[in-house]
Order: structure tokens, then sequence, then C-alpha cells
């Protein structure tokens, strides 16, 4: 498999010295750019192509959730997975409205972090379960009219990996816990996608919650 091309924002030189070196040593990663704030970011995003963007969400000036909604204007098809602290959940929950797939812990281990790249760049989700729950409760708004009508049911399969992931689980945790592969779990997500009318898992989390099938 090729190597998912990755650009890194840490506004700290030495953390963003140690965290390239350390991603440095995944033959699945290849570092393609790197920036010490969002402004820097945001010119050398385009040139450099990468799949996923590591953000530090606690950049100055431009914020980490303003170039997160940047890059997703101008680069829809980047994924962008934030880098934070624990006392940023609101800040997190900002970003992953702006567009973000995802959260790291600042301080997780690198294969951690390595899988959860390959992750967001698979199409996938990486959000903790305690953040996911926040997540649920202000998603939570009535339906539109007659949408639920419209919607395809979902399968009995489908209805416990929409509520696996709730959780905060992950593709690959999802597929361990249900002893099948990470490309079922990613097929199965595409259609209960489809049927939803959504295009993530923060929407879909959101039908679920509105047609009854998950329990915030």
């Amino acid at each position: 498999m090729e190597p998912v091309k990755v650009f890194v924002v840490e506004d700290q030189p030495k953390i963003l010295k140690n965290l390239i070196k350390l991603l440095g040593g995944f033959e699945e990663i290849e570092i393609v750019g790197k920036a010490l704030s969002g402004e820097e970011a945001l010119e050398g995003i385009g040139d450099a192509g990468p799949q996923v963007v590591l953000l530090d969400l606690g950049l100055p000036q431009m914020s980490g959730i303003d170039v997160t909604r940047e890059v997703k204007k101008k680069h829809p098809g980047i994924e962008v997975l934030i880098f934070t602290v624990f006392d940023e959940e609101e800040k997190v929950m900002e970003a992953i409205q702006a567009g973000a797939s995802g959260y790291l812990l600042k301080g997780m281990e690198a294969s951690k972090i390595v899988e959860a790249i390959s992750e967001v760049k698979d199409g996938g989700s990486v959000i903790q379960p305690s953040l996911a729950r926040s997540l649920l409760r202000q998603f939570q708004v009535p339906p539109p009219p007659g949408k639920e009508e419209e919607m395809p049911s979902l399968t009995p399969r489908e209805v416990e990996i929409l509520q696996i992931i709730a959780k905060g689980l992950s593709n690959a945790e999802a597929a361990k816990v249900l002893k099948i592969s990470r490309a079922t779990i990613r097929t199965h997500l595409e259609h209960i996608y489809a049927k939803m009318a959504v295009s993530n898992r923060v929407e879909a989390i959101t039908e679920g919650i509105r047609q009854g099938l998950i329990d915030v």
C-alpha cells in the first residue's frame, strides 16, 4: 500500500520536529509538508498535496478551527485530524463542525497516531467516546418534515455498526469487536450513509438518534 501523505501543523518548533521524526519512522506515513502557523499551512498545503493534515488546535493568530474551515473549503478531499489537549473539548467540537474528521490527544503512542491517520484517510472518523456523547447531544434536533418516511430502513447489522461507532470506536476498533474486516465496516458505512442521505459519521449518528436507533 502507498503511504499516507501527511502535512503537520504545530506552532511549537520542538514538538513539530519530534512529531515529524516520530511519524517518519513508520513506512505507512510520508510527511509531505510542515508549518508553524495556520497561515503558513494554508500557503503550503496546496502544493504539498497531502491526504491528511495533522493540525494543532491551539495555534496563535489564525486558529485551528479557522484553518480547518479554510482547508475544507479550498481542498474538500483533504482530511483534517485535530491534535489537541484534554481541556479543549468545546473547541474540538467546533473543529469537527467545521469539517475535521476527528481528533487525537497530545502524548498518544505513535502507533495510535498512525492508525488514526490511516483511519481518516480511508474515510473514517476518530472521536473519543466522551466527546462523541457531547456531539450527539449537540446535534440532536428534530428531523426535517417527511424525512424519516423517505429513508430506507437499515439492516440489523447496519444498526449494530451505527450503534458501535456512536460510542466513539474507530473503523479498526469496530472491526475487532464484530470480528470482521475494516473493508467490510467501510462498506456497511457507505450503505448507511446512502440510506440516511448523509456524508459522514457525525451526520449518520445524528440521524440514528432522530430515528430512535441510538440512545443518548
